[in-house]
């Protein structure tokens, strides 16, 4: 089984709090790590709004930085892009959050989802995903 985390969860994974474990358990049930190419870039840049003291914010994208080389990453091409388009159209979604779930739709099924925004939740149900959240 293939698992997709969207920016919010791959922060999640290493942020203290209920998002963790829930990022952990489904990322330790599954072996195929996936993620859209926009979701480093997106965690990277909100790093510093997740973490207090300077240090913490270092190892935070260090973190990042060093597990992302364990990810498949889904490129944001032109496939992704109509296909984000074709989601944007038909479902409430802002751009950014129809590229991660543009992103997942490419990959093998079956595909669980893990995300903390709820404006995700059901468009992702509706593609088939097992979702994972809190």
């Amino acid at each position: 089984m293939t698992v997709a985390l969207d920016t919010s969860a791959l922060l999640g994974r290493y942020l203290s709090g209920p998002h963790r474990d829930v990022v952990l358990d489904a990322m330790a049930n599954n072996h195929l790590w996936c993620a859209s190419a926009l979701a480093l870039a997106e965690a990277l840049g909100m790093v510093d709004r997740v973490c207090d003291i300077p240090s913490d914010s270092d190892a935070l994208r260090r973190a990042l930085r060093d597990d992302w080389e364990r990810f498949h990453v889904v490129p944001i091409d032109q496939r992704c892009l109509d296909r984000a388009a074709e989601l944007s159209r038909e479902q409430p979604l802002r751009t950014v959050d129809a590229l991660h779930l543009a992103a997942a739709d490419r990959l093998p099924r079956p595909v669980t989802y893990v995300t903390f925004d709820p404006r995700q939740i059901p468009v992702a149900l509706s593609l088939g995903f097992d979702v994972r959240s809190t």
